[in-house]
């Protein structure tokens, strides 16, 4: 993986984030780190900031992860980790060992764990987190997505660096 600028990204956001999901990261080496497999979300321009916008359901264990730590990741990869995508959007971080089951290698940059197979990895600072307000929601979305669990918590970080492999 090398460091590359945000002006030499090139790639279709709807493509990445809607069809070829991500994975969410946080935590750290030391007391351990959980990820998760998201499909929503945005990129662009916020506060005058390149970030990232994730939303976490508050029941899922990655949102422990990232309450406590300020970095995350969001990690891109090939069609070949489909299925590791897959098994980490369908199991818990508190019931499995993720990492072991889906032989994905983590990469411990400072404050910030992100994958060696990955193909993009954005590197964020999270500058804004608060819950989503489902009445806010029109009501064909609401009646559509929101279900018993709770609602979504909105978590934008800005991009702090981006690393492409090589």
């Amino acid at each position: 993986m090398h460091e590359i600028d945000i002006s030499s990204l090139s790639f279709n956001p709807f493509e990445k984030i809607g069809k070829q999901w991500f994975l969410i990261t946080a935590g750290d080496k030391k007391k351990g780190f959980n990820t998760m497999t998201a499909s929503w979300g945005f990129m662009g321009v916020m506060w005058g900031k390149d970030c990232i916008q994730a939303v976490v359901r508050p029941n899922r264990y990655t949102f422990s992860f990232l309450q406590k730590y300020k970095t995350f990741t969001v990690s891109f990869f090939p069609e070949e980790y489909r299925k590791a995508l897959s098994y980490c959007g369908t199991h818990s971080g508190r019931d499995v060992d993720k990492i072991a089951e889906t032989g994905l290698t983590p990469v411990f940059d400072g404050d910030a764990v992100y994958f060696e197979e990955a193909e993009n990895v954005f590197v964020c600072h999270r500058v804004y987190m608060q819950a989503m307000n489902s009445e806010a929601l029109d009501k064909e979305l609401r009646e559509k997505f929101v279900s018993s669990d709770p609602m979504h918590v909105q978590i934008i970080g800005e991009i702090e660096k981006i690393y492409e492999k090589d």
